[in-house]
């Protein structure tokens, strides 16, 4: 649209600000919308890697959720030289000697539901006294905006596995995860969860670095 002057002389209208494409090495649209909140504020067009032109397969053999975050930016970044940001999330059991481990959303094998999940572990932790029961889920984000200009953040929760699924509103292993004595992480209405899981913590170190980077 033209702008006038008082005179009636067209006036240029302003230009839009510049936006950088970043890529999120997911195609998960509820991720997408997730990491698109917190971004475009900064200036950022966020797309999913199938947007992006990017269709290889990415083999997540890292042993630990941060290095499988870096496999996945890497991988993307290097195939477009675009910022890119990945992440990987689970839950570790000390128990367990930390599985289910990155292999979280896999460890009661391929196309497992998240029941058969839950199933497994109060299986492999039935008898186990409280004071072994310890857990946390984690959440690792990694983002190379640039060659030599990478940056990675965790954030954690710690709880407990209880000895029985209890609550609704979670998914995958919310409803053995214990954040206190009485309540399950599937217990949480969507706001409280946000408030204090491990995405949470990690967006907000992630929110930190933009903000110092970005302004």
């Amino acid at each position: 649209m033209k702008h006038l002057h008082k005179s009636g002389e067209e006036k240029p209208a302003a230009s839009s600000p510049v936006r950088q494409r970043l890529i999120i090495a997911s195609n998960n649209q509820g991720k997408i919308r997730e990491f698109r909140k917190l971004l475009e504020p900064f200036g950022f067009d966020v797309v999913s890697m199938r947007e992006a032109g990017f269709t290889e397969e990415i083999v997540e053999d890292g042993e630990t959720f941060e290095e499988n975050a870096h496999i996945k930016a890497r991988a993307v970044f290097e195939a477009t030289g675009l910022p890119t940001i990945a992440d990987d999330s689970g839950l570790e059991i000390d128990f367990l000697n930390g599985a289910p481990g990155i292999y979280s959303a896999r460890y009661a094998g391929e196309g497992a539901s998240d029941k058969e999940l839950c199933e497994k572990v109060l299986e492999e932790m039935h008898g186990v006294s409280r004071p072994l029961r310890e857990a946390r889920f984690v959440c690792s984000i990694y983002f190379i905006y640039a060659e030599d200009d990478e940056y990675s953040v965790n954030g954690t929760i710690e709880g407990y596995i209880g000895d029985e699924m209890t609550g609704d509103r979670g998914f995958g292993y919310d409803p053995i995860f214990m954040v206190d004595e009485d309540t399950s992480m599937a217990e949480l209405d969507e706001e409280e969860k946000n408030r204090i899981s491990h995405r949470a913590r990690a967006f907000e170190q992630l929110a930190r670095i933009l903000k110092e980077k970005f302004g």
